[in-house]
């Protein structure tokens, strides 16, 4: 970082870390945006060549799907390890070790002969992977404070929004040109470039004196810390419930869209860069408009509203009430819901992170691990019926969002004044 700056009569004034960090405003949200990135280009890429990959490692749609589950959760487990490590050793070291096993992780992905080899080091994957979600929430929290911070998440999606709108065209073009390994050869050299550019632009945002000492053990109690405030776990299983609802979407459409309403992969992806779109939108009035002129919990709790209506008229629409729906109509519900994650998913970050800038790496921490394990138990209930039905992923969607909703109302309390929470 350049450390540039105002003068005294004693001499330049040195920027802290962060100042410095928060002056090269633009350059550190691009490299946050693109580690935040990475988990979607990661798993939607991929999810075109989900029926190829069936067809060509001769196995079920329920154990390929399985290769989601295992690289979410790796993302979540890792990210109990390297939120409280990044709180012990700065940001900067556990990041880059992270990037680095999950570009081998990824090129061995690229030749594995089995499913389960895939499932494997699909896991790895995601266990290296996490470094870049949980750090990226971090350095946020290292950085910046309230509204200011529910904004930046916004922004953030903005710029991480844009990997799942082109990563299953990217996913769908590759596929005209070779077959589902190729994804992964692209996604390695992804992982290399996305190293290269944290080791040379991110400078570390946790100065010496804000670490924790402690080990494994201190990390346990800061954790259980965080859990037992009441208001923090409501934000944490309501964000991590509403994601749920989302990767019910990620894992199931795939064969929804493909193999029950036949559609091509090119006809997928962009249905879901459409979805995506929606969500990066009504972020974008999250951050720009509502932040500052409606409260977080106002915006999350419409957010969480709409996400529920949505998931009903799924299940009505999936489930025959209406006759043979067609694709356009579940397509719109599925739009509508993806839409509203754009308010439910920074705002439970902001609001739950904004109580913890004691423990930013644990907090960041639990709150992916939440979202990533409970979408994790999601990803194979989407198939339980078989791949001739949508009606489970629409159900599994209708239970995630009453869930958060109510986790929201019940824990949260966003009715009550802040002290009274």
């Amino acid at each position: 970082m350049p450390e540039s700056g105002p003068t005294t009569a004693q001499g330049p004034i040195v920027p802290t870390p962060v100042a410095a960090a928060r002056r090269a405003g633009l350059l550190v949200t691009l490299v946050l945006g693109g580690l935040t990135a990475l988990p979607p280009l990661s798993m939607d890429m991929y999810l075109p060549a989900l029926p190829e990959v069936t067809e060509s490692l001769r196995s079920p749609a329920a154990t390929v799907q399985l290769t989601l589950t295992a690289c979410l959760a790796g993302m979540a487990l890792g990210q109990l390890v390297v939120g409280p490590m990044s709180d012990k050793w700065g940001r900067r070291r556990p990041l880059l070790i992270g990037m680095i096993v999950y570009v081998a992780a990824t090129a061995v992905c690229a030749f594995a002969p089995s499913a389960e080899l895939l499932i494997a080091f699909r896991l790895l994957q995601g266990l290296a992977g996490a470094a870049g979600i949980v750090i990226a929430r971090a350095v946020v929290r290292d950085l910046y404070d309230g509204v200011e911070m529910a904004r930046f998440f916004s922004t953030l999606m903005l710029i991480s929004g844009v990997a799942p709108i082109i990563a299953p065209l990217i996913g769908g073009q590759i596929l005209r040109v070779t077959e589902w390994r190729g994804v992964f050869h692209v996604l390695a050299v992804i992982g290399v470039l996305l190293t290269v550019v944290v080791w040379r632009f991110l400078g570390e945002t946790l100065p010496p004196e804000r670490r924790h000492s402690g080990g494994v053990g201190e990390a346990l109690r800061t954790m259980r810390g965080l859990l037992a405030d009441r208001v923090f776990t409501g934000y944490m299983l309501a964000g991590g419930l509403a994601f749920a609802a989302l990767f019910a979407y990620i894992s199931a459409s795939p064969f929804v869209v493909q193999e029950i309403y036949g559609a091509s992969p090119q006809t997928f992806s962009l249905l879901f860069g459409l979805n995506s779109i929606g969500l990066v939108a009504v972020g974008q009035i999250n951050g720009k408009l509502l932040v500052g002129r409606v409260s977080l919990d106002k915006a999350l709790g419409l957010g969480l509203g709409v996400i529920l209506l949505a998931a009903v008229a799924l299940v009505l629409l999936t489930s025959g009430v209406f006759g043979e729906p067609g694709l356009v109509p579940v397509a719109a519900g599925l739009f509508v819901l993806m839409s509203a994650m754009g308010l439910a998913l920074p705002n439970t970050n902001a609001q739950a992170l904004m109580r913890t800038p004691h423990a930013a790496g644990s907090a960041s921490a639990l709150l992916g691990t939440s979202s990533f394990l409970v979408g994790a138990v999601a990803s194979p209930l989407v198939g339980i019926a078989g791949e001739a039905t949508a009606v489970p992923m629409a159900v599994v969607q209708l239970v995630c969002a009453v869930a958060a909703l109510g986790c929201f109302l019940g824990l949260c309390r966003p009715w009550r004044t802040p002290a009274a929470a």
